[in-house]
């Protein structure tokens, strides 16, 4: 296994040859595995131990027998103990989502703080199998059938090449102790009444069912790799970006006459799983709107829009005291005194500053909100009337801000100016006003 896993290696993950190596070291069998490899491979490596405190004195004596063997070994070791159940109960959490947000948490934490380039992990052939059939089982699209990725950002998983059996092939063969975890034995998980009741039988009926399935996830993520480019492709003609937004044009993707595959494609990663409202938002009414916990699609008019919630305070206020020459958040804004006044545009505007009072004060728009557009004589107009005949989309709205002197409206900020303020014939004193 030795030389297999270095051919193995060389052809897939050439990237690791020099880097320092991260090994997550449970002491079960699979890791502790995986730490005798890449010792006798001549990694620089260090072994990360996590004591989850979750099966009592057992969950020390794993902590006890990885710290016996870093040091018979003289392998750098990094020890850490969390209050998962605590951690599990304080965020509703299932246990075993707490353990896996505590544990990769760590690790980064680790690679940043001491120099380490990858986490590698000990998932196996076995694991990756147990993977998939738990999402068949609930329901899933091509990325759970793709099953665990071989890389993902800094995790390396080396060993999925491998079976369980030649794992244990191999320790048997070098004398490697290891602790069995007794959790491992109960079918309360899933995962195990998998392990010890399905994948069997499977493998009964079929001896060389590993490797058939292993031959089948690699055909899968060819096709993945396919369907990835494709809707790439598709996105570039459908999707607009301005800014944190994404704005996709309904007419051009009802054209496609698989565009609910492309919807779920791309909306997949932002945490919505109500499907069929999302489907539903293609011909419904404008205004309407499906939530996952931080982001949102609203369909408005022709197009779906698709935009992180909005987590400030709709009471944030931001002052600007006189000679101010420019401010950065919330949003870049310069103030500068000219002599003559350019081309008017949205992105600028010029006021008489002596009708100016300071300090001037920017904030998000309210209902109820009044101003006197530029232009209309001095006629009052609702800042929501307005927004309603600029047809600006609710997103469009909430991100508008507004500056204001002594409670009038000065700008509608990127839209239009108060008429108010506006420069005539008599003003001696010009402020440019600019959004960068």
């Amino acid at each position: 296994m030795k030389n297999a896993l270095q051919n193995h290696l060389a052809q897939n993950f050439p990237f690791l040859i020099g880097k320092k190596l991260l090994l997550a070291t449970s002491g079960g069998l699979d890791s502790m595995v995986m730490v005798d490899l890449f010792r006798n491979l001549s990694f620089e490596i260090a072994i990360a131990h996590c004591n989850f405190q979750l099966r009592g004195l057992e969950s020390f004596g794993d902590q006890n027998f990885v710290q016996n063997y870093a040091e018979a070994n003289d392998v750098t070791l990094f020890l850490t103990q969390f209050d998962t159940e605590a951690f599990a109960n304080d965020y509703k959490l299932s246990t075993q989502v707490a353990a896996r947000e505590l544990r990769y948490s760590w690790f980064y934490e680790l690679l940043q703080t001491e120099n380490y380039d990858y986490i590698l992990t000990a998932h196996h052939a076995d694991d990756n199998l147990e993977t998939v059939l738990i999402h068949l089982i609930r329901g899933t699209g091509l990325d759970g059938l793709t099953g665990i990725p071989p890389k993902n950002d800094k995790v390396i998983r080396p060993l999925l090449a491998f079976s369980r059996s030649e794992i244990e092939q191999y320790a048997n063969d070098n004398t490697i102790e290891w602790r069995e975890d007794s959790s491992n034995a109960s079918d309360k998980y899933l995962r195990n009444k998998i392990r010890h009741n399905l994948a069997p039988i499977l493998k009964d009926l079929n001896p060389d069912f590993l490797t058939s399935f292993q031959k089948t996830q690699t055909y899968l993520q060819e096709a993945k790799a396919m369907v990835d480019d494709a809707s790439f492709l598709v996105y570039q003609e459908v999707a607009k970006e301005k800014g944190t937004d994404v704005y996709f044009d309904l007419n051009q993707l009802r054209k496609l006459p698989n565009y609910k595959s492309y919807l779920y494609h791309w909306f997949n990663g932002f945490g919505f799983s109500a499907w069929e409202d999302i489907y539903d938002l293609v011909d419904a009414q404008s205004g309407k709107q499906v939530f996952s916990e931080e982001f949102r699609l609203l369909k408005n008019r022709d197009f779906l829009i698709l935009s992180p919630i909005p987590s400030g305070d709709d009471e944030d206020v931001y002052f600007i005291n006189k000679n101010q020459k420019e401010i950065k958040i919330p949003l870049k804004l310069s103030f500068s005194k000219e002599s003559v006044i350019s081309l008017l545009q949205n992105t600028a505007i010029f006021v008489d500053e002596d009708k100016i009072w300071y300090p001037l004060v920017l904030r998000r728009w309210k209902e109820g909100d009044v101003f006197q557009p530029l232009g209309m004589d001095g006629k009052s107009k609702k800042v929501s009337k307005f927004f309603k005949d600029e047809k600006l989309s609710l997103i469009e709205k909430e991100n508008t801000w507004i500056l204001c002197s002594d409670n009038q409206i000065v700008w509608i900020v990127g839209k239009r100016q108060d008429e108010r303020f506006k420069i005539k014939n008599t003003t001696k004193n010009i402020l440019k006003i600019q959004l960068k």
